[in-house]
């Protein structure tokens, strides 16, 4: 295996996550207790969870995990889809699976990480970069110009980490095309779905768009169930996944059970949790707005299109990695800064920093953090 760098994100975390006073830069929605689950069950599920043998289960993942799972899409049934730890788990194997070192691949950035340094680990990765300074947008022409013969994979996320971005339904539609015409297997990190602040910008699911395409998804981001670390992977090209289910066999084999029939629960309740963090957003927001109107000759402010961060940018003259560790150090108000975001492949902006907005009152942290600019300014 080709030895991977060091996890920037994660090794921030480490230092800060749970030493900082305010964490204010959470990529999940705010979460709940296992009681307030369980008060979502209907009697068959609470009983199972209260009953659960706790032994093996299935690489695949719970037959009716994977049937709930199955029913938020409109063309895949339960054997569309496999279960892992987690989304990493997920990236992790499929670009394994996917790519081999003669092939090359295609990583929209900014991203998560691993979206590119897993691939970069395996073949020749060319960046296609959402556009700064025309609201994030996706040019398609470069991801047309970047398919090569040997192309395997497209990546792309939205709603986007750390942008908050969403494209249009058309665009999006037209990529999974474009992977079709040339044989391409999209993969897309769908993790923020549900989080859109304008229900109608939705996106449709890749999995739902092409047989090759592969949706990506979670319960710890637009649920803000972290704690359950179950992710999976939809994908109607049923030897991928078992491939996928092969290679599932040399890392955790199988899950948690428990976590299983819990995100069976998150699932059927999908939309009240939903409704409950979109609003939770709502009545966020406004909270950020003032704050970035009272510093607007620091900061530019730009709400995100679906998710729960935002990529503000820092105009301030010490740049905004000095600024991140001195209001970390000093207020115990965390943020991630840019360079947590920096790509291999294309550049990327140097002066923004990502804050999340999902979490409940967040009125503390941004009191002080205002407090802290006050003086600083």
């Amino acid at each position: 295996m080709t030895r991977l760098p060091d996890f920037r994100l994660e090794t921030y975390f480490s230092r800060w996550e749970f030493t900082a006073r305010h964490h204010m830069t959470a990529s999940d929605a705010q979460t709940m207790s296992l009681g307030e689950l369980l008060a979502l069950a209907d009697d068959q599920d609470r009983t199972a969870f209260e009953n659960l043998s706790l032994g093996y289960t299935t690489t695949h993942g719970d037959p009716a995990l994977r049937e709930v799972i199955a029913q938020t899409y409109e063309r895949v049934g339960a054997a569309d889809v496999i279960c892992f730890a987690g989304a990493e788990e997920a990236l992790y194997l499929a670009m394994n699976v996917l790519l081999d070192a003669n092939d090359h691949a295609v990583v929209v950035t900014p991203n998560y990480q691993a979206a590119e340094t897993v691939p970069l680990s395996l073949c020749e990765v060319t960046g296609v970069a959402l556009d700064p300074d025309n609201d994030w947008a996706l040019d398609l022409d470069q991801i047309k110009a970047a398919i090569r013969p040997n192309t395997r994979v497209v990546s792309v996320n939205f709603p986007n980490n750390p942008t908050g971005k969403v494209i249009s339904a058309a665009d999006f539609t037209e990529v999974a095309r474009m992977c079709d015409e040339h044989g391409i297997h999209l993969f897309s990190d769908e993790v923020y779905r549900g989080l859109e602040r304008d229900p109608a910008r939705t996106l449709p699911q890749a999995a739902d768009l092409s047989e090759r395409a592969l949706s990506l998804n979670v319960t710890s981001k637009s649920l803000g169930l972290p704690g359950l670390r179950i992710g999976w992977i939809t994908c109607r090209d049923r030897a991928l996944l078992t491939r996928l289910e092969r290679a599932k066999h040399y890392t955790t084999i199988c899950n948690s059970a428990p976590s299983e029939v819990l995100a069976r629960i998150a699932l059927k309740a999908r939309a009240t949790v939903l409704d409950r963090n979109r609003a939770l957003i709502a009545r966020n927001m406004p909270v950020f707005d003032a704050f970035f109107a009272e510093f607007a000759d620091v900061f530019e402010w730009q709400a995100p299109d679906g998710g729960c961060v935002a990529y503000p940018r820092y105009l301030g003259p010490e740049g905004v990695e000095e600024f991140c560790t001195r209001l970390v150090e000093e207020a115990g108000v965390l943020l991630l800064p840019a360079s947590i975001y920096h790509s291999e492949l294309t550049p990327t902006p140097t002066d923004r920093f990502r804050i999340g907005i999902g979490r409940a009152n967040p009125e503390e942290g941004m009191a002080t953090f205002a407090q802290w600019m006050r003086v600083h300014r």
